[in-house]
């Protein structure tokens, strides 16, 4: 078994384990379980979608215009690549981001000749801060926006120059330690041949999949229906050109199996303890302190522990009224987990990428650079927030 997958198993172990010794009462249990369930139909169907639009090609494609598009100018390249990175991260979430568009790079850096490094730091970095924006982009948004009864177009709307302030910075600490000349290994690249998708029409199948869902979720359809339409027109176009690229491993069972568990066991420890600790960290100070000491806990917490237990146990000492306190410690669990491997899902599952792609991340480097870029960011997506109210 993956080392995840034993995470997996454990997490759920531990909170059925809580369930069935009354630590965690049943019936918040249950409230808790019927929460989530939208939530774990949205993650499954766009992990389904993300998986068979790679297979359909679109990444490659896209990659490989990106660095045509470029013309063998890396200044050029890179604002390519984090437009690239951001948005796909703000419409089919992190992970995808993180598990499929992490290949890609690393395989395009290595058609250009040039070192993965710059490439892949940009898929993980932009992975965690710019899922922001919409409330697909993350899981703790969906969380958030549910928390405080915001539609897709009021939270998108809240969020934009936080979403911008983040990326702000992300770019700058991107460019000084990896993309500007001195920290890549060439001046120039010799751009690539288009990539053509060998099924032009699964490839213009999932295009279609991956706007529907984009569409649908800014229309104010429910999440979980919108996410599941678009896998299933993607899953039927699959059905009748590439039957066999329907299998089981499709289903992300090890993160629903994490997901569900995970919210088991921080509620348990909210109930024995967790809940006083993060009331203290919060406080009780509104304002550009409260808001800043909301976001800095956020960061915090998700470095210590992991992104999604850490907005839990946040938001479950914040009052549904306090929503500008909500969003900083959202910020904090969204832009700051990258100054360790396990902040984040995303991260975890970005250094196993790299790993299988033979690509080595020196980790006192990265821990460096990246703790700078989650402090700032956070700060400068907070402050952002306060001035849009």
């Amino acid at each position: 078994m993956h080392p995840l997958d034993r995470v997996a198993i454990g997490l759920a172990l531990l909170g059925l384990g809580a369930v069935a010794t009354g630590l965690l009462p049943r019936a918040d249990a249950a409230a808790t379980l019927h929460r989530i369930l939208p939530l774990l139909l949205f993650l499954g169907a766009v992990v389904v979608l993300a998986e068979l639009t790679a297979v359909a090609g679109v990444f490659d494609v896209l990659a490989t215009r990106l660095a045509i598009a470029a013309r063998g100018s890396f200044a050029s390249l890179f604002l390519l690549c984090v437009g690239f990175a951001s948005l796909t991260t703000i419409a089919l979430n992190l992970d995808t981001t993180a598990v499929l568009l992490t290949p890609v790079m690393i395989a395009l850096a290595r058609r250009l000749g040039t070192a993965p490094g710059p490439l892949a730091m940009t898929t993980v970095w932009l992975a965690n801060t710019a899922s922001l924006l919409l409330p697909v982009s993350n899981l703790t948004n969906l969380l958030a926006a549910d928390r405080i009864a915001l539609t897709p177009a009021a939270y998108a709307a809240r969020m934009a120059l936080p979403q911008v302030a983040a990326i702000g910075v992300t770019m700058a600490g991107l460019w000084l330690w990896y993309w500007r000349r001195g920290r890549r290994d060439a001046d120039r690249f010799t751009p690539p041949p288009p990539h053509r998708p060998t099924d032009r029409l699964l490839f213009g199948t999932a295009v279609a999949g991956c706007l529907l869902l984009v569409a649908g979720i800014l229309a104010g359809v429910e999440i979980g229906v919108a996410a599941a339409l678009a896998a299933g027109l993607v899953v039927v176009g699959f059905a009748v050109r590439s039957r066999r690229t329907l299998r089981p491993a499709l289903l992300p069972w090890r993160l629903l199996v994490f997901v569900t568990g995970l919210f088991l066991v921080v509620q348990t420890l909210g109930r024995h303890g967790l809940d006083d600790l993060v009331s203290v960290l919060l406080g009780d100070a509104g304002g550009t302190v409260g808001a800043l000491r909301a976001g800095g806990t956020g960061a915090l917490l998700a470095n210590l522990v992991n992104n999604l237990p850490a907005y839990l146990a946040g938001e479950a000492v914040l009052p549904p009224g306090d929503g500008t306190r909500l969003l900083a410690l959202l910020i904090g669990t969204n832009v700051g987990p990258l100054a360790v491997p396990w902040a984040s899902l995303a991260t975890l599952l970005w250094f196993e990428r790299c790993r299988a792609a033979g690509v080595t991340v020196p980790l006192g480097r990265f821990v460096a650079t990246s703790a700078v870029v989650a402090v700032l960011g956070t700060v400068a997506a907070v402050l952002a927030l306060l001035v849009v109210g």
